[in-house]
């Protein structure tokens, strides 16, 4: 029963992968990226990795793939313009994605290849374990994820802030810096005579 469950959620992640970079639409597209993270999800808990499936729904599913369906709808992107290039990439992309599988296909083959958290599969895991296999044996490449996931962040800024010609801009120190006697000035100008109201009519005509 187990792998039968196995290769049906793995055609199904392979199925909605494709999907991904298939769809015409981004909103779909992102859907489609749902749907691979919930079956991925599903494979976890299949090695009785319920912590990971759990954190993989709650903070991509919850938090990150909200976020990006609300981005794409927001933006309202040419994504026709963007294909344009697709099959001019397209040998460099193949060539790049035959390498990996292939890489893949060696490791997952390999008689001495060591999958990580088979010694917590074994045991059962906990976010202990977990913790501890992080924070020792898998020390290195985690902190290598996270300066990956930093340079990334800051690209995306990099590519939002920048300056355009028809935008004002504020100097928020420059603003700080002005006295009231550079933006400000007292006139004193003498009154006009012609503009006084004659003596003989009454109060209320003065007035208005």
């Amino acid at each position: 029963m187990t792998l039968a469950l196995f290769y049906i959620f793995a055609a199904v992640l392979v199925f909605a992968g494709l999907r991904v970079i298939t769809a015409k639409n981004p909103v779909h597209a992102v859907l489609w990226l749902i749907l691979a993270f919930f079956t991925s999800a599903c494979l976890w808990i299949l090695i009785k990795a319920e912590f990971l499936a759990v954190s993989l729904v709650v903070i991509y599913v919850g938090a990150v793939m909200v976020l990006f369906l609300f981005v794409v709808m927001m933006l309202d992107i040419n994504f026709e313009e963007l294909r344009k290039g697709f099959w001019k990439f397209f040998p460099v992309a193949a060539v790049v994605a035959t390498i990996m599988v292939v890489e893949m296909i060696l490791i997952l083959t390999s008689r001495n290849a060591q999958i990580p958290g088979a010694m917590l599969v074994e045991t059962g895991p906990t976010v202990a374990d977990l913790g501890r296999q992080i924070y020792t044996v898998y020390f290195l490449p985690f902190q290598l994820s996270a300066v990956l996931l930093l340079v990334g962040m800051i690209a995306a800024i990099g590519l939002t802030i920048r300056k355009r010609k028809n935008t004002k801009y504020q100097q928020p120190g420059e603003q700080i810096a002005v006295k009231a006697a550079d933006r400000v000035r007292v006139l004193k100008m003498e009154a006009d005579a012609r503009l006084e109201a004659p003596a003989d009519k009454p109060a209320g005509e003065q007035q208005a």
